[in-house]
């Protein structure tokens, strides 16, 4: 039996935080603030300039090195009641007025008597402590407020890439699910005309079984292709184009004009298909003379690469559109999954072709 003894949870804090609290912008912030009292507290000084510039330099560089300990070490400094955010401020509050008097005790070569007994050193010592108290504090503060915002920004960012990554899951998941929805339809569709052509006993029927099987030992590979292309889509319409019209040769025409520049586009499995099928079976079919479908597809917009818009149409002379008729589950479904596959950009349109027939396009934003 073994027993699994758990890690120590790795530090948060440690000397990558000491280092990046001295980097290049809290050294200058501190040395910025160190001028910034000399030059102001000068006028009211007997104390030279380069003086009190010393002073107020050296107690800076402490301060800054006391709040980076504070941040890196907060357990060390006895503080644990405090929130961790709250101990760097209370570890410079009471830093700053001892080293503002460490500064004035070794002017007078550490005589604490003497240094009380000069109001002229105990008001600058006042002046030097409270303008390190105040402005430590205040940049403290203003810098752990920066820290905090930037750590939410930076959940936020995680948080929005998580709920991306769910719905992405969702996504796939759903649109495997519409697929595997379709594909039985194709397929039993297709399987019932060739049971109409034996039924019939059609001389026929043994070439278009033949050609049925040829068609899908190369289409059942590809409808879970993880990488789908326009060029894949086409060449399975025109093969099912190719059986359909060996069913009904005298009833059946057909032309598929593609741009050959776009076979490479990713495009959803079994989408143009969908369209394709449904225009042999609800236009070429019910009509006592057959008809005629035509398949496009072009690009849109800016070139010819992924980033340009696409439009596909399926035409076909047939019976039309029965103005009663519902949408069947391949179309309900194809909307769907263009929606899934391009987003909200993708569009799906059936209209009435004059004189008799229907017209369906797949209209994709650039």
């Amino acid at each position: 039996m073994t027993t699994r003894t758990e890690a120590p949870e790795a530090p948060t804090a440690g000397w990558p935080t000491f280092l990046a609290t001295l980097s290049g912008g809290g050294v200058g912030t501190a040395i910025g603030l160190a001028i910034t009292v000399a030059v102001t507290l000068n006028p009211i000084f007997v104390t030279p300039f380069l003086v009190l510039l010393g002073r107020t330099l050296f107690l800076a560089m402490v301060l800054l090195l006391v709040y980076a300990a504070a941040r890196a070490w907060p357990q060390a400094w006895g503080l644990r009641w405090l929130p961790a955010w709250l101990q760097p401020v209370v570890a410079l509050a009471a830093v700053a007025p001892l080293a503002t008097l460490a500064i004035y005790l070794q002017s007078t070569g550490g005589d604490f008597v003497a240094f009380v007994q000069a109001p002229g050193r105990v008001s600058g010592f006042m002046w030097i402590a409270g303008s390190a108290l105040f402005l430590g504090l205040l940049t403290a503060l203003g810098a752990m407020l920066r820290e905090r915002e930037a750590q939410a920004r930076s959940q936020a960012l995680q948080f929005e890439l998580e709920r991306s990554r769910f719905e992405k899951q969702a996504l796939d998941a759903r649109l495997s699910l519409l697929q595997a929805q379709i594909e039985p339809h194709f397929l039993f569709n297709t399987l019932a005309n060739v049971q109409a052509l034996v039924e019939t006993n059609s001389p026929r029927a043994a070439d278009v079984l033949k050609s049925l099987i040829a068609y899908l030992r190369a289409a059942m590979p590809r409808l879970h292709d993880g990488q789908p292309t326009l060029g894949n889509e086409v060449a399975l319409v025109r093969a099912y184009l190719e059986l359909m019209q060996m069913r009904m040769p005298d009833r059946l025409q057909f032309t598929v004009d593609v741009d050959p520049a776009l076979a490479e586009r990713r495009f959803p499995p079994m989408a143009l298909l969908t369209l394709v099928e449904n225009a042999v079976r609800h236009g070429i079919d019910p009509s006592e003379d057959g008809g005629r479908i035509e398949v496009v597809a072009r690009a849109h917009g800016s070139g010819m690469g992924n980033g340009s818009g696409l439009h596909l149409s399926v035409a076909d002379t047939g019976v039309g559109m029965d103005p009663h008729a519902q949408p069947g589950t391949g179309l309900s479904n194809l909307q769907a999954r263009l929606q899934g596959f391009f987003g909200s950009g993708a569009t799906l349109r059936l209209e009435e072709q004059p004189p008799h027939g229907l017209r369906a396009e797949i209209e994709v934003s650039p």
